[in-house]
């Protein structure tokens, strides 16, 4: 009668694990969504801001340009004018003097975090949402 006992227990507790298994799997997916959501959600908020923020300095621009001093100043350096009675200097650089600047060549992709790190961001659904 003993012998029976563990040849019972065997497929119920692989049966209990396999079902386990299972509800934890389910699980994880749509947390990993939530999670991702939360993030770019986040990362959507934080980008709102920081446009907020550059509206309110490029209206400050604006409002600033709409000084005489402003008009000169450009008039100046965007087109080279001068006022009556004053003379105009350009400094011009030789031929062949520029160097000529290479594009840096696009890196392969390189993923040096450890294998626990890409596993916990799968499951965090971190990878669902790049960094910014």
């Amino acid at each position: 009668m003993t012998e029976d006992m563990p040849r019972r227990r065997s497929p119920v507790l692989m049966l209990l694990l396999l079902v386990a298994l299972a509800v934890v799997l389910a699980g994880i997916f749509p947390f990993r969504q939530i999670l991702a959501q939360q993030r770019q959600v986040e990362n959507t908020a934080a980008k709102h801001s920081a446009l907020v923020a550059e509206n309110e300095r490029l209206q400050a621009e604006i409002e600033l340009l709409h000084t005489d001093q402003a008009i000169e100043r450009i008039a100046r350096e965007e087109f080279g004018l001068v006022m009556p009675g004053e003379t105009a200097y350009v400094a011009v650089t030789p031929p062949g003097s520029e160097r000529e600047v290479e594009p840096a060549a696009a890196a392969p992709y390189d993923d040096d975090r450890r294998i626990w790190q890409r596993v916990l961001d799968f499951l965090t659904g971190r990878d669902l949402v790049p960094e910014e």
